[in-house]
């Protein structure tokens, strides 16, 4: 399951409900005490993290209504099916459990501090009709008398629950379907809500406030189940060295009991020779961390402590997940730039980056420092704001609120971007999808120059601008609009899909009567122009390859990846394949004619 939405109402500061939208990477943004690490530790007290419990001073102390605190997470990415009693399978779909979205969504309404004072209820499109409601809840004999009563029991696998509602719900037909709560905690449905747990992300909390020494029990227990492992692993033979230990001691201590009896035969009479405890060969290893000069890490910069502690959660969430049937992790982490170097503040987000893009992470992260804002993902901000009354509001999505968050940031274009149009005068904007397109621009143009000379090479040539219109930072943003604000006439490149969904954009700036040019791709999608001996070349896997269908797609099939990889795919292919391309592969393909065309439109713009 991938975390979709968190829904909070009443928790700490935020008043009333608010509604927070997460992707692959999250950042949350805002000033100092506006809620953001209430965010995480919402997330915190859902996942059941250790650090994360439940306390009356969580309630909102502005609500009138401030007995009840809701924390609700929506999520998608579901599994196919889920086993609940005995070996009957299931669905999500058929347990009616999916609400309008047909996501997953699970509200913990905290009532008090304890377990029991929790009502953990699934808001679903779930039947109301009379004998169809409340099926969840009821136990083997109750749904056996309602099938009796249909009709169905007879013809219906009597010891599956399972098999029972989908007979009755069946034979009742409309089942009037509406916005429900089911109760998960109580009765029957108490094993529904632990197999949905089973699936639930691990999440991994990392505090900005945490001690790092390697002493501390937090950055000990990694290692300590390491030492663990290793155990487990040598059970056998420290079991034959454990009785030989107790085979010795006992001889001498046996030895020392007869001796005895030359002193005191009654008090020997007396004594015997036992083993109090098994031993616990885990405390006899202690595991530490030291460089080559011997320093132990409690003795290294903070930084330096912290990176090996963010590594420390890491590595034991990843055990978590390959030790459960779980398939997503998602990893919070309160400013990661805290005791960082620059250079560090930049490999640490790059290094999250690049983890959010593999299959089953998320990432989300927290921070005040304009330079990492700059670094993320721009559809990916949230900012936090607080108003007079002191309600919260997350803010996200148009362009009015992403510079309104970029100047509050104080991301401005870069120094760079600046001398570059002072200097050198662009020509004409190339606009296309993504930052994957951005370099099989770069690439193309580059290679069809060497056999044209004539064709600009779009990577470094200094009047043509090559812009990603989605999947950019907010760096790229800023810049990019800073950019856009001199008018130069654009040159847009959209993939022409299934659906031809980009044509409404192309019509509009065609309609600009500025010289601005737009077009569609004849193939499906800028990888349809790779050839199969490329992909082979660059990342191993042979694929066909033709106009119509998504490569993307058949790799992913090919490498027995399900579909949520496609962004890390096609970031593979981006990087490894297309450098592989030649002129020839691209005339074999069907493509040169096309791009050809592309580069001279380009360059009839800078004469």
């Amino acid at each position: 399951m991938k975390l979709k939405t968190l829904k909070l109402y009443n928790f700490r500061s935020y008043q009333g409900e608010i509604v927070i939208p997460f992707d692959d990477l999250t950042t949350l943004v805002g000033r100092n005490d506006v809620g953001k690490s209430s965010i995480l530790d919402a997330l915190g007290i859902f996942f059941e993290h250790p650090l994360c419990k439940f306390e009356a001073e969580d309630r909102c102390v502005s609500s009138e209504d401030c007995s009840k605190v809701r924390i609700g997470c929506i999520f998608n990415e579901l599994p196919s099916e889920l086993i609940i009693d005995a070996n009957a399978k299931t669905t999500l779909a058929d347990e009616f459990l999916l609400n309008e979205d047909n996501d997953l969504e699970i509200h913990k309404i905290f009532k008090g501090t304890t377990k029991a004072s929790i009502d953990v209820v699934a808001i679903a499109k779930h039947p109301t009709a009379e004998n169809a409601k409340d099926l969840l809840l009821k136990k083997n004999p109750d749904l056996k008398k309602i099938a009796g009563k249909l009709g169905v029991l007879e013809q219906t696998d009597q010891r599956s629950n399972v098999a029972l509602r989908k007979a009755i719900w069946n034979a009742i037909g409309d089942l009037q379907l509406e916005r429900s709560k089911i109760p998960l905690n109580k009765e029957d449905a108490k094993t529904i809500l632990e197999k949905l747990e089973s699936h639930f992300p691990i999440y991994a909390l990392f505090r900005a406030d945490r001690p790092s020494n390697d002493s501390d029990a937090e950055v000990q227990d990694p290692m300590k189940i390491a030492v663990r492992q290793a155990m487990a692993e040598l059970e056998p033979e420290l079991e034959k060295i454990k009785d030989q230990v107790k085979e010795r001691a006992l001889e001498v201590a046996s030895r020392t009991v007869d001796k005895l009896r030359d002193f005191d035969d009654s008090l020997a009479n007396e004594l015997k020779p036992i083993f109090q405890t098994e031993p616990k060969w885990d405390t006899i290893f202690k595991l530490s961390l030291i460089d080559a000069d011997k320093i132990p890490l409690n003795k290294r910069g903070s930084g330096v402590r912290r990176l090996v502690l963010l590594s420390f959660l890491m590595t034991e969430a990843e055990r978590k997940l390959t030790d459960s049937s779980r398939t997503n992790i998602i990893y919070a982490i309160e400013e990661p730039e805290t005791s960082q170097h620059p250079n560090n503040q930049k490999l640490v987000i790059n290094t999250l980056k690049d983890l959010s893009t593999q299959d089953g992470c998320q990432i989300i992260l927290t921070t005040h420092v304009p330079a990492l804002a700059g670094m993320v993902p721009v559809n990916g901000i949230r900012r936090i704001v607080q108003y007079d009354n002191k309600q919260r509001r997350v803010e996200f999505g148009n362009d009015d609120i992403i510079q309104s968050i970029a100047d509050d940031l104080g991301v401005f274009p870069e120094q760079q971007v600046q001398e570059f149009v002072r200097l050198e005068g662009p020509k004409v904007f190339v606009c296309v999808e993504g930052p994957t397109d951005v370099s099989f621009f770069h690439h193309v143009s580059r290679l069809f120059q060497k056999e044209i000379e004539t064709l600009p090479c779009t990577q470094t040539d200094s009047r043509i601008v090559v812009l990603p219109l989605g999947g950019s930072t907010l760096q790229d943003w800023v810049d990019k609009h800073y950019l856009k604000g001199l008018k130069l006439p654009e040159f847009h490149l959209y993939d022409r899909d299934d659906d031809h969904k980009y044509q409404p954009n192309c019509d509009v700036v065609k309609a600009r009567n500025d010289g601005s040019q737009a077009y569609l791709t004849k193939k499906r999608e800028m990888e349809n122009y790779l050839h199969a001996d490329a992909i082979e070349n660059g990342i191993g896997v042979r694929v066909e390859v033709n106009d119509d269908d998504s490569v993307i797609e058949a790799v992913c099939r090919e490498l027995g990846r399900d579909k949520r990889c496609k962004k890390r795919i096609k970031r593979k292919i981006a990087d490894k394949v297309v450098p592989h391309m030649t002129v020839d592969m691209f005339k074999e393909r069907g493509g040169f004619e096309e791009i050809l065309g592309w580069l001279q439109k380009i360059a009839a713009f800078l004469k």
